[in-house]
């Protein structure tokens, strides 16, 4: 049961004290501490991340979501494909989906054309890749659980009779 919560309460909060973790779960902090050394281990927790606005930086960049039919290799089903791609520095996830589609792409670049010239030199030429669909975020509202956007208020002065 420990290790449940504990995922639960670190994928909302990775940088959680452990000291506070272990008060939270109501034991001591080595407990906490080992099984977090075994969930690394086994490769149930696979890295930690930091989530970043950045549209409130000075960086640019461009996110797509990029919808990849492919034919399957004999034996060997959609791994070997996949593998390919998330492989490109570029690529943030992919993902196998059911639907029109085979995979889900993530990926981001410095600019829509960077994108645009990934997908048709890089992705599109892949042997196995019969069509792939472009899809740019042009606005995140809530990632990861995370909401970046504030809600709307309204500061105009209120008007009484």
């Amino acid at each position: 049961m420990m290790r449940e919560q504990i995922l639960s309460i670190i994928e909302k909060n990775s940088r959680i004290d452990m000291k506070e973790l272990a008060v939270i779960l109501g034991v001591e902090e080595i407990d906490v501490a080992n099984e977090l050394k075994k969930l690394e281990e086994e490769g149930v927790i696979c890295g930690y991340h930091t989530m970043i606005d950045w549209e409130k930086t000075s960086i640019e960049k461009v996110t797509a979501l990029i919808e990849v039919r492919i034919t399957p290799q004999r034996g060997k089903g959609f791994g070997n494909l996949a593998e390919r791609i998330y492989k490109y520095p570029e690529v943030n996830s992919v993902y196998l989906i059911s639907g029109g589609y085979d995979l889900l792409v993530t990926l981001e670049g410095r600019s829509l054309k960077d994108v645009s010239s990934f997908v048709s030199d890089k992705l599109s030429t892949l042997e196995g890749v019969l069509s792939t669909a472009t899809h740019f975020i042009l606005k995140k509202y809530k990632d990861h659980g995370t909401i970046l956007c504030k809600k709307y208020e309204d500061t105009r002065e209120k008007v009484t009779p």
